[in-house]
């Protein structure tokens, strides 16, 4: 006797937020977990969505192109979201800086901002910033900065091979460069002053709080009286910042989540291949 087919599975349920911030990316790189980003962004919905820098990385394509279907599709499914009446505001960062030329403009409707001042549901008026001009090494000494982002790339190829072990042995996904970060007292150092010094920009600018992103690690406290809130990365952490209707912040982990693919979805996110346009704004990269 054949066995009666299975019924069909319930598509997860939307979560709806006031606001989201997602940053860091790195469409173009072999490290941008671009499938896992694309199921967040289809389970997802808000009147306003911040792409809080290094969406795009330009110091990677610059050096071997590598643009997979995927990464087209988190595009396209961004540009789906401005035309669903989502509002869409792109504060680039020190890898897509050459989306830095065209602040002021629209592509495609998503706005174009050096910097923005958002306001909560509550009243608090927070700093969007990716947080690149408060790192030293960036701003002071940039060769050594690509030097640190070859040994980056490294060390998340390793981690690919080793998850892959992992998911063989049923493990869960595990981050080696999470963990270096946490664990290497000069990397530690590094992020609390990072912190402390963007949140003494936005108290300087009489503001409650900032949201950044930049240092890869996803952040959501008070220092001295001041919001902080990093909404982390989409490489290693799988994170994303969001705000509830009422004005409460929450950093939502999708690293645990199972993912689902509608198929109705993956269609209206395909589109035109938008490779070529990246190519050449990732050419005007410094």
């Amino acid at each position: 006797m054949t066995p009666a087919p299975l019924p069909p599975q319930p598509k997860a349920a939307k979560q709806r937020f006031r606001t989201i911030w997602i940053s860091d990316l790195h469409l173009g790189t072999p490290g941008c977990q671009a499938e896992a980003l694309l199921d967040f962004l289809r389970r997802t919905e808000c009147e306003t969505l911040y792409l809080v820098g290094d969406i795009i990385d330009g110091w990677q394509l610059k050096r071997s192109w590598y643009w997979p279907q995927a990464h087209n599709d988190v595009v396209q499914k961004l540009l789906r979201k401005v035309r669903k009446g989502c509002r869409v505001i792109f504060v680039p960062g020190n890898h897509d800086e050459f989306a830095r030329h065209y602040i002021g403009h629209h592509f495609g409707g998503v706005e174009v901002a050096a910097e923005w001042i958002h306001t909560t549901a509550d009243g608090r008026r927070l700093w969007i910033t990716h947080g690149d001009l408060f790192d030293g090494v960036i701003q002071c000494a940039k060769w050594l900065a690509h030097l640190g982002d070859h040994a980056y790339e490294f060390t998340l190829k390793l981690n690919r091979h080793l998850n892959r072990l992992r998911g063989r042995l049923g493990l869960p996904y595990w981050s080696l460069s999470k963990y270096l970060k946490l664990k290497v007292k000069r990397a530690v150092s590094y992020v609390s002053d990072f912190e402390a010094a963007v949140a003494r920009e936005a108290r300087r600018r009489g503001l409650q709080g900032v949201v950044c992103g930049h240092i890869h690690h996803a952040e959501l406290r008070e220092i001295d009286g001041i919001l902080y809130a990093n909404d982390g990365d989409w490489v290693e952490s799988l994170t994303a910042l969001v705000e509830h209707a009422d004005g409460r912040l929450e950093i939502l982990d999708w690293t645990g989540v199972p993912h689902w693919q509608d198929s109705e979805a993956s269609q209206e996110d395909a589109g035109v291949d938008i490779g070529e346009e990246v190519a050449v704004f990732a050419r005007k990269s410094a």
